[in-house]
């Protein structure tokens, strides 16, 4: 059995609460690599634009 059948096996047979802490941790870890290499400065490019054209509020 390859090592991503027994993941995939691992994966099914969690709870509800299990996988979605999966989830979340792989989800992180996308984000956190996506943002090391610059493909979400175009989030903050944006966001900077709209707040210096006056057009956010406070939170």
């Amino acid at each position: 059995m390859s090592t991503v059948q027994e993941i995939e096996g691992a994966i099914a047979s969690l709870s509800d609460e299990e996988f979605e802490a999966v989830r979340a941790w792989i989800w992180d870890r996308e984000i956190v690599r996506d943002a090391a290499v610059g493909r979400l400065d175009f989030l903050a490019e944006e966001a900077l634009q709209e707040h210096g054209a006056g057009t956010t509020r406070r939170l």
